[in-house]
This record gives structure tokens, C-alpha cells and sequence, in this order.
């Protein structure tokens, strides 16, 4: 058999190549502690800096701007590193110290931007034109003018610069304090011998996708006891993470919980609402797959650990390098330059894939901008679903890539349309897998699987949605108990679900690390509009053919210089503020769901 590989694939990725010796590494230490002295040095030019009155004066802030650019670059190849670290490794602790330090940096240089956008947002607006339009600064107009509006919508800089301060060991202490109850977290696991073996987290989450319903609910039930036996740890945390972003939003003078996740996204309500509303209306639909789902696998109805279940095997354990083989072979039916993408990935050994014990769950793709490379991590287990991971992360990195050449002010996109080259790429493997199985028994399972994305997109992330949009109206009020969350978190699952499931999944607030991510507020609605949004592109890339992965790329580029709302209208040619678009895109999931209710009539 041909392979596309320069060898034989390795799961295990190389971080040498970047800081070698790991968390000891000497070159980090320089590396970190020439980022400090160059913070210092701009923030020490930037206090002294006069707001422009004239064009001429805006020329003093051109090679300020192309420090501050610099800076913020290695900070984020730092802070990635770092991650791949502590991910690895949960109980790297020199890691965690590093992360730590990085942390302080990274305060430091909020105060530093916190000054230099606040010049910004006292320059006149004459001038402000003026100055976006000169040949050098017109590239990154769009970033300028997003930091300025906010900039003149937040406290006094004195004020920004204290809590940027106070967040080191305050807010984000408390998000780096969840790292450390999860890595206290074991997972005891009964196997069908009664012999006990202690599982991280990781290891019990692939437990969770095992197509035996024995194995599920006996990790299920151990994954929820061991959560519950954190559950007033990770109440703690959430409430305070919670309280120290309404406060600091009360401070500003933000009533509306979403604006500052919204302003991330670059988003309009009237968007979210749009899709919202479409998915809401299109929910029977999926009720139906799932209550034909649970008559397939003999219950009268799914449990919380049925929903994401295999409806049985497509052809036995799946190796790494054969699902590395899967995906470069239908990315490049799609584009010869996302497969060269990622068989380069692949060859360099970005990716950590290992199953073994002590990594953290979950999977994610991280950039360096500084080594133009990305890294991808994750926890192969041999599964179809698995392959999809893969296929999802390298889309990210393949987004990353296309932009790796642009200021590094551009490449500053926000999460749902990170999401949209992830999901794209996930869908052009699953369509393909799809389409091409052997037998019809091979099919039901393969677009069950397909349709388990959409499940979880419009159900699982609009529960997350609509607790964490409920848990911050409460919180106002006061702190919630360990209890309260779970009665949350559960009600919002029935209505997610509309209550096609027999059990719910209680402590799923405190075993889903995306609700204490300091950076990324409501980490949740991005996803389903990723999702949506990559499959309306995905419908137009069936229909335009050849030519469309050109046009795809060019819409990938724009990701970090304009709100979602202008790149659809450039290069789709659509309102997002309107159903039309988000109707469109239903209509694919949809049909899944239906040619899987006629295979399986």
C-alpha cells in the first residue's frame, strides 16, 4: 500500500523542536524572561505616549504597534507550549509554575495594551480616519477600531490596569485552580472480571464512547460519583470565577451577560437569535432519530451514556496511521493543499494522540505563531469517532496556516469561526465515510454517527447554553451549592433534550472544563454556530465543486478582519440576521436524519 507519509507514524508529538527539555527548559526561561524585559521596556514607552492631534503624530505609534504585535505573538507561542505542558503531563507541576509566570506576563502586557488602546480611544476622529487609511496601517483598521470602541466602553485605564493585576492570583487564579481538582480526579473502573484499574479522567471519557452498554454505565457511574466527590471544590471555583465577571461587568456599566461574549465572537444578537430560533423549531427531528436510536438498541428509552453510543462497529479498532490515511485521502478530494497540510502534521509529529494515563480529557489544536506550526491534542482510542477528532483538530490547524503570513492583529479570530474550519473538515471525513460503507448495516452506523454531531450541537451546547445564560442570572443573587448547579444543569438538559432521555448527566457542570476557561466567556453557542455555519459552506462547496477550496481559503483569511455578518455577505453572499442561511444548513442535517429513519424503518 502507498502511503502519503515520509515513515511510520509516531502518536506522540515533538515539542523539542520548540523549547527543548520540556518544563526545564533552559530556552524557555530566556525566552520568558526576554518577554519581560521588552514588556517593560513598551509599557515604560507607551505611559509616555502623547494622543495624536495631527496624521504626522500617528507615526510615532507605527513601531509601537509592530512591538505590541510581536510581543502578543510570543506570549500566545508561549502560553501554547505551556499548555501542550501541563496536557501531556497533569502532573507536570514545573508546568504549572511556568503557566503561572506566563500569567503574570501576560497581566503585565494587559497593561501595557490597556494603555496603548486608550491613546486609541482618545484620538480624535479626524485623525482616527486619517490614520486608518494610510498604506501601513490599513491592513489592520478593523482590529484598531474593534480595540478602540471597546476600549472607550471600559473603565479608566488606571482602573483596567488593577484588575488586570488582581486577575493573576484572583480570576485566573481560580481557573487554574480547576486544572488542579482535575487532576486529582480518579475514575475508578470495574472491568468484566471484577478487577478494579484507577482511570484519569481521560482515559474514563473514552470508557463513556465504548459500544459495549455494560462498560458505559458501569464508567458512568463512577465517572458521576468521582464528580460528585469534587462537586463543592468545583462549585467554588465556578462561583467565583462567575462573580468576578459580573462584578467587573457591573463596573463597566454591562447589564447584558452576553455582550462581552457576543464582542468576542463578533456577533449580533439578531445572529444568535436567528439560529437559535431555527434549531429550536428543527428539534422534533432529532427527538425522532433518538427515540428511533433507543428502539435500534432495544430501550424504551436512551440513558444520558446511550446518546453518544456507536450503533455498532464499522470494521473493528481503527489504527492511528490508518485514520491519518482516511483523512489525507478525502481532504484531498476537497483540496490538495489541506492534505500536503496535513501529511506535513503528521511528518513533523504535531500530533498527540498516545492513549496513556495521566493526560488530560478532551482534545484541542493550539498554534505557534512564532514557529509558523501548530500542535494537536488528543487521546486516540482506536474509534471512528476518534478519526473524526482528528480530522476536527487538523481543520483548525489547516485555518491557522492560511492565515500564519498575515499581522499578527488579523490573525485574532473568534471562536465560532474557529470552529467553522473544524467542523468543515470533520464533515468532509464523515460524508465521505458515509457514502462509501460496504453494506447498509455499515451505513446506519456511520450516519448515526454523523448525526450524532448535529445532536450534539443543537441539544448538548444548547443545554450548556441555557444553564450557564441561567446560572449567571442566578448568581447575581448569591452563591449557588453544589446541588443547586446540578438541578440547573439537569433542567436544562431535559429542555435541551426535550425529554427524550431517561437519566440526565447531573454533574456535568463540574466535569466540563469549558466553564472555567478564564479567557473564553460562554464557551458554548461558537461551537453550534461553527457547526451550522461550516455545514451552509459545506452545502455551497458540494454544489460550486472544484473551484470552491479557493474561495474557502479566501473566507478563512478574513476570519480575524471582520464581523462574521460582513464575511458571510462578501463571500457567501448571505444575512445571517435572517433564517434563510441557517434554515439551509438545518436542511442537510436533516436530511440525514431522515434517509437514516427510512434505513432503518
Amino acid at each position: 500500500m502507498t502511503t502519503p507519509f515520509a515513515g511510520p507514524l509516531k502518536p506522540v508529538w515533538d515539542l523539542e523542536s520548540i523549547f527543548p527539555g520540556g518544563s526545564s527548559s533552559p530556552e524557555l526561561q530566556a525566552y520568558l524572561k526576554q518577554l519581560e524585559q521588552d514588556i517593560a521596556n513598551y509599557h515604560s514607552q507607551v505611559a509616555e505616549l502623547a494622543v495624536p492631534t495631527t496624521l504626522e503624530d500617528t507615526r510615532a505609534l507605527d513601531g509601537l504597534l509592530e512591538n505590541i504585535q510581536d510581543v502578543d505573538a510570543r506570549l500566545f507561542e508561549v502560553f501554547s507550549f505551556i499548555g501542550c505542558l501541563t496536557a501531556q503531563d497533569q502532573h507536570d507541576k514545573k508546568a504549572v509554575q511556568l503557566n503561572a509566570k506566563a500569567t503574570s506576563l501576560q497581566a503585565s502586557f494587559e497593561n501595557v495594551l490597556t494603555l496603548f488602546w486608550n491613546v486609541l480611544s482618545l484620538t480624535g476622529d479626524e485623525v482616527w480616519e486619517a490614520w486608518m487609511k494610510r498604506e501601513e496601517i490599513a491592513p489592520v483598521s478593523f482590529a484598531l477600531s474593534e480595540k478602540r470602541s471597546l476600549a472607550r466602553e471600559k473603565l479608566a485605564p488606571e482602573l483596567e490596569t488593577l484588575v488586570s493585576d488582581l486577575s493573576v492570583d484572583g480570576y485566573h487564579g481560580w481557573g487554574q485552580h480547576y486544572d488542579t481538582i482535575v487532576t486529582n480526579v480518579t475514575v475508578p473502573f470495574e472491568d468484566a472480571d471484577g478487577n478494579v484499574e484507577l482511570l484519569s479522567v481521560g482515559q474514563a471519557a473514552n470508557k463513556l464512547d465504548s459500544p459495549d452498554r455494560s462498560v458505559r454505565e458501569r464508567a458512568f457511574a463512577s465517572w458521576e460519583e468521582a464528580w460528585s466527590k469534587s462537586a463543592d471544590f468545583c462549585a467554588d471555583t465556578l462561583n467565583r470565577l462567575a462573580g468576578f465577571r459580573l462584578k467587573l461587568y457591573e463596573r463597566r456599566g454591562w447589564d447584558n451577560i452576553l455582550k462581552e461574549p457576543l464582542a468576542l465572537n463578533r456577533m449580533s444578537d439578531q445572529t444568535l437569535t436567528a439560529m437559535w430560533k431555527v434549531i429550536e423549531d428543527s428539534k422534533p427531528t432529532f427527538v425522532a432519530y433518538l427515540e428511533r436510536k433507543a428502539k435500534l438498541m432495544g430501550l424504551d428509552k436512551l440513558s444520558w451514556n446511550d446518546v453518544d453510543a456507536p450503533l455498532g462497529q464499522v470494521s473493528g479498532k481503527v489504527t492511528y496511521e490508518q485514520g491519518a490515511l482516511d483523512i489525507v485521502e478525502q481532504f484531498r478530494k476537497f483540496s490538495p493543499k489541506l492534505a500536503d497540510f496535513a501529511v506535513q502534521a503528521f511528518d513533523k509529529r504535531w500530533i498527540e494522540a498516545e492513549d496513556r494515563p495521566g493526560k488530560r480529557p478532551g482534545g484541542f489544536c493550539t498554534s505557534l505563531p512564532k514557529s509558523k506550526q501548530t500542535r494537536i491534542f488528543m487521546t486516540f482510542g482506536g474509534t471512528v469517532s476518534n478519526v473524526y477528532t482528528l480530522a476536527h483538530e487538523l481543520g483548525h490547524a489547516y485555518h491557522q496556516s492560511v492565515m500564519e503570513d498575515l499581522p499578527f492583529l488579523n490573525q485574532n479570530y473568534a471562536m465560532n469561526v474557529a470552529e467553522t474550519a473544524s467542523t468543515f473538515a470533520e464533515m468532509i471525513l464523515a460524508d465521505a465515510f458515509v457514502k462509501g460503507a460496504a453494506t447498509k448495516e455499515e451505513q446506519i452506523v456511520l450516519l448515526a454517527d454523523k448525526i450524532q454531531n448535529s445532536v450534539s450541537f443543537y441539544m448538548n451546547i444548547h443545554a450548556r447554553f441555557l444553564f450557564e445564560t441561567r446560572f449567571y442570572a442566578k448568581r447575581k443573587e448569591g452563591v449557588l451549592e453544589a446541588k443547586e448547579l446540578s438541578e440547573l444543569m439537569e433542567e436544562a438538559q431535559r429542555e435541551a433534550y426535550h425529554n427524550v432521555l431517561d437519566s440526565y448527566h447531573p454533574h456535568f457542570w463540574a466535569s466540563k472544563l469549558h466553564f472555567y476557561i478564564t479567557d473564553v466567556p460562554f464557551y458554548n453557542f461558537p461551537y453550534t454556530f461553527g457547526y451550522m455555519f461550516s455545514t451552509g459552506i459545506y452545502a455551497m462547496a458540494m454544489r460550486e465543486g472544484e473551484g470552491f477550496a479557493a474561495k474557502y481559503d479566501a473566507l478563512l483569511q478574513d476570519t480575524g478582519r471582520m464581523t462574521v455578518e460582513e464575511l458571510a455577505l462578501k463571500h457567501l453572499g448571505v444575512d445571517l440576521t435572517q433564517p434563510d442561511f441557517w434554515q439551509d444548513a438545518m436542511a442537510i442535517n436533516i436530511a440525514d436524519v431522515e434517509a437514516f429513519l427510512e434505513l432503518t424503518k
